[in-house]
């Protein structure tokens, strides 16, 4: 055969083509000799064995797949990346411009206030000297209130007495109902009353033995009692509350025979065990009612 009789050398030099893509495939390794000659005869003829490209592994045609993920996603980042820092310069420029707004209102806001009060309730020009003074200008003027409302109160039943000759002078007496409150404005839904102030548990006016009010923000509570008069009231009051470990802060006394009202700002310490408003009412009440009966035994003694 002429393939037969071609040499080794000859044979390693022979181009095949592929009858397929028709590109040339040149074998310079003398290993692969095996490879080119013929497997079969038909007909007498050699046939040459149809070869194709060699196998190319996916290592060397495509990027490694984590590589490539990469670089799609550092592609589709880089837009947001640049998207974000604008929108966070943006917030941050507006947080700053309300925070410059708050505080200049807030200064103006201050400088009003202390131009209000005199200038012994201010010591120092700072914030918190300032609105610590607000509350004790505050606290001193509704004292001054319940003052004039007594006396307003006073000079009105006194009035009223003179022109019956004494026939109406008998308000308060020694029923335990007060029919007319003097003080009915500085109390709105108290939890205890004893008069006729609309109350927010109307079953206990018949139990109650004074008009008690409890407000409570966070650890402030805000409490006003309105009872009879009864000896040493005053001391057993502020000994309860620091038993109940509630701190009197600020502590208002207004009389008007028989009544007394009491305006005590309190704080709540970590040791209190009233945990609402209603709680330190009834703990109150529980208390004026212990001083009620001691003052009830003196007098039968």
């Amino acid at each position: 055969m002429a393939l037969e009789a071609l040499s080794s050398n000859e044979l390693l030099n022979f181009i095949i083509y592929d009858s397929i893509s028709a590109t040339p495939y040149s074998c310079n390794d003398s290993s692969d000799t095996n490879s080119l000659l013929p497997q079969e005869n038909v007909g007498g003829c050699s046939s040459m064995p149809r070869l194709s490209h060699p196998p190319v592994s996916a290592e060397t045609t495509q990027k490694p797949p984590d590589l490539a993920v990469q670089g799609r996603k550092k592609r589709r980042r880089r837009p947001k990346v640049c998207k974000n820092k604008e929108e966070a310069e943006t917030q941050r420029m507006t947080h700053i411009a309300v925070e410059r707004n708050r505080r200049k209102q807030m200064n103006e806001h201050l400088a009003v206030l202390r131009s209000l009060m005199p200038e012994s309730y201010v010591q120092r020009g700072d914030q918190a000297s300032i609105v610590g003074g607000a509350i004790e200008f505050v606290k001193d003027l509704e004292h001054v209130l319940q003052s004039l409302e007594a006396k307003k109160f006073a000079l009105v039943q006194h009035a009223a007495t003179a022109e019956t000759g004494g026939a109406n002078d008998n308000t308060y007496g020694s029923n335990k109902v007060l029919t007319n409150n003097p003080f009915a404005q500085f109390f709105s839904y108290p939890q205890f009353s004893c008069s006729n102030l609309p109350n927010k548990y109307t079953s206990q006016n018949k139990a109650a033995i004074a008009d008690i009010e409890v407000t409570l923000i966070e650890t402030h509570a805000n409490i006003r009692i309105l009872s009879r008069r009864r000896i040493r009231q005053h001391s057993k009051i502020v000994a309860a509350f620091q038993t109940m470990f509630l701190s009197i802060l600020h502590l208002n006394v207004t009389t008007l025979d028989p009544l007394v009202l009491y305006s005590i700002s309190a704080k709540v310490e970590e040791g209190c065990q009233l945990n609402s408003a209603d709680e330190i009412a009834g703990a109150v009440h529980h208390m004026l009612r212990i001083i009620e009966e001691e003052a009830i035994l003196c007098c039968q003694s």
